[in-house]
């Protein structure tokens, strides 16, 4: 349980610097991250791009055609702000990085009204 303590701790060492995003934004993109690992045949660094598609699934997923509002509300509006979200948690040891990577890899890969708007179908069951 100390663990959780300190994850939690960390998360809000972020949000006392800076509180531009909501707590709630930096445990989706953990959550988020997560999801897209385990889909991979096996564990390695995913890039930018990659976590950003992830977590327009997840978003969708958990939260229908309510994911734009959702990520609205928590101070996300754009795929630049997965990048300054990820790179706060990488500063509080949350996640790591491989050489070169930057918050602008999470840059403009996709518009939120076209992905989450006009790109949300409902599955069939």
């Amino acid at each position: 349980m100390e663990e959780f303590g300190s994850y939690l701790t960390r998360i809000e060492g972020v949000l006392e610097k800076d509180a531009t995003y909501k707590f709630e934004a930096y445990t989706f993109v953990l959550a988020a991250l997560h999801d897209t690992v385990t889909k991979l045949d096996k564990p390695r660094h995913i890039s930018g791009r990659e976590l950003t598609e992830g977590i327009r699934g997840y978003a969708l997923q958990q939260f229908g055609p309510m994911a734009k509002t959702v990520l609205n509300y928590w101070g996300v509006y754009k795929t630049l702000d997965f990048g300054k979200i990820v790179f706060s948690l990488i500063d509080v040891k949350l996640l790591s990085q491989q050489p070169g990577d930057k918050p602008e890899d999470f840059d403009k890969i996709y518009d939120f009204d076209e992905a989450f708007d006009r790109g949300y179908k409902i599955e069939d069951e």
